[in-house]
């Protein structure tokens, strides 16, 4: 699982650029400000880091990223969720123009930067050249020991959150008790008068519907007498005028055939018409006046209509209100049950504890753990009796990340008493300290690349060929890329890439160029000596090139 090939065009100051990546340990070296983090930041960017137009070259439009990984199966799970292609490395491509505006790429379909980042988990680390800083802050500490001891902290989180607002609610009713009474009376009180009406979810349409018929009773009776009237009641209705001129033309149908059809519809007319007519003397027969249910009406809207205007509402709305203060009664209710919501927290407290103690029985196996392969590493760098320990002092009371904190001490030689990192006064101390945990964590990590951004600064002599041969050893089971300015680290690589910067009439670019092993000993020799190789430096070359790689000088 590896980094095999990127691509960067009109990237910050690289115009163009296609390179092929090998497995093992690879330096990156230059002079200072020829952009070796260029290629890293690449990384970050095509992984989904902050994009903005600052990445772009001067001059050009937008700037691209194209990485193409080895995909590892334990990202298999992620893709197919994702509905990405599983089968085949991982092409990853990101671009940002003028505006702004970021488009990302997995396998040539669309996807979001956090997407990018989320897939990038499983594809590298990246150990910058001021992770020491981290051991500083309690949170990066806490996720350190935790990352090493495979915790998930995400369940005791979420049932920490779920406690709190238990605990939140309890307590927000114990000090509204008065206040909550007085909103339940008030409640209660609103929803008896409305339960006098016992308004029905429909009957407000239904009562105006009644009451119009009612109050038109005497006009829809009339017109429904002259409508009858006017189909059958004498030889001139309707009726009779559609039965004259039905049996005309039936006389005449054996004449003209289409006389027949005429008389059929004319039939058919005919008894829609006798259909209506009956219907509306059912009507008239039916239908009355009936002042005493209308009275009854215009009391009913009348009680409506009251509580509409006393308590602000449409009448239309009466019924779904009644129903909102009843939720809102039964809410207030459960609110003030104080024993139900004591027996909540009691149960959300007691879930708590049970994962928060679960999870500091991992940390307690883990810190040993830990503690001894850190120090182990400080003295392979220059720290010989130097102590790395893990404090996991109790809390108060549990918290989201669970009973007790996590704290990194350090001794720097022997005999001295372990103190808190953050009071470690020498920087390069808390260098070698944080690549002695980088190096212990990252043999631990299951990402198939490991990055390291000028985490050796600080250090130099015995102490950097130590690190080189970390990280060559580190290099033999994943790929490693360093950005180094030590030549002893360099000359452990196993292979060797040279960032170079240049100025043309286009402006500056940045190029990264793999070195044959003639040229490593010119780059090693540069950075023993400076600018001008003497045939003293580029002897010294070859002799930490031959040791580094285990060949005679």
């Amino acid at each position: 699982m590896a980094l095999l090939r990127m691509a960067l065009r009109d990237f910050v100051i690289v115009q163009a650029l296609e390179l092929d990546l090998n497995t093992g340990f690879s330096a990156l070296t230059g002079e200072t400000g020829a952009g070796k983090s260029i290629l890293i930041d690449a990384v970050q960017f095509v992984l989904g880091a902050r994009a903005d137009t600052g990445t772009i070259r001067e001059g050009a439009s937008r700037c691209e990223v194209a990485a193409e990984f080895d995909c590892p199966e334990t990202a298999h799970a992620w893709l197919q969720d994702a509905g990405l292609e599983v089968d085949g490395p991982l092409l990853l491509r990101r671009t940002v123009d003028t505006q702004g505006k970021s488009r990302a790429w997995i396998n040539g379909s669309a996807a979001t930067a956090t997407q990018l980042r989320e897939l990038g988990e499983f594809l590298l680390d990246i150990h910058g050249q001021h992770a020491w800083q981290s051991l500083t802050r309690a949170q990066q500490v806490r996720e350190l020991l935790d990352a090493y001891a495979r915790i998930d902290t995400a369940p005791l989180q979420s049932a920490w959150q779920q406690w709190r607002q238990v605990q939140q609610a309890l307590e927000q009713a114990k000090s509204a008790q008065d206040k909550l009474q007085s909103e339940q009376e008030r409640l209660n009180w609103q929803i008896a008068e409305v339960q006098k009406l016992a308004p029905g979810t429909d009957e407000w349409t239904e009562l105006n519907s009644q009451h119009s018929r009612l109050s038109h009773a005497q006009a829809l009776l009339d017109t429904a007498q002259q409508a009858a009237q006017q189909l059958d009641d004498d030889e001139n209705s309707a009726s009779s005028l559609l039965q004259r001129a039905t049996g005309q033309l039936q006389e005449m149908a054996h004449i003209e055939p289409e006389f027949a059809q005429w008389a059929q519809t004319l039939e058919s007319a005919y008894a829609q018409v006798d259909d209506v007519a009956r219907s509306l003397h059912t009507y008239l027969r039916k239908t009355d006046l009936d002042p005493a249910q209308l009275a009854q009406l215009d009391e009913r809207m009348g009680l409506w209509m009251s509580l509409a205007r006393r308590f602000k509402r449409p009448p239309e709305e009466l019924a779904q209100t009644l129903q909102g203060w009843q939720r809102e009664l039964a809410q207030l209710e459960a609110a003030a049950d104080l024993q139900a919501l004591t027996q909540a927290e009691q149960q959300a407290h007691a879930h708590l504890l049970e994962l928060a103690k679960r999870i500091s029985k991992q940390r307690q196996k883990a810190a040993p753990e830990l503690t001894g392969k850190v120090t182990a590493a400080m003295q392979q760098l220059g720290m010989q009796g130097g102590r790395f320990e893990i404090e996991l002092p109790k809390l108060e009371a549990p918290a989201s990340h669970g009973l007790e904190d996590v704290v990194f001490l350090v001794a720097g030689h022997a005999g001295s008493t372990p103190k808190p990192v953050g009071k470690v006064a020498s920087g390069g101390e808390l260098s070698r300290i944080a690549l002695a945990i980088a190096v212990t964590t990252s043999e631990l990590g299951s990402a198939g690349t490991l990055i390291f951004d000028e985490v050796d600064s600080g250090v130099g002599g015995a102490v950097a060929q130590t690190v080189g041969q970390l990280m060559q050893q580190l290099g033999r089971h994943r790929q490693v890329l360093a950005v180094t300015h030590l030549p002893q680290v360099a000359a452990c690589a196993n292979h060797h890439l040279r960032v170079s910067k240049s100025s043309n009439a286009q402006g500056t670019q940045s190029t990264v160029t793999p070195l044959t092993q003639e040229e490593r000993v010119q780059e090693i020799a540069r950075m023993l000596g400076g600018a001008k190789s003497s045939d003293t430096s580029l002897a010294h070359a070859r002799e930490m090139l031959a040791h580094a790689q285990g060949a005679p000088a």
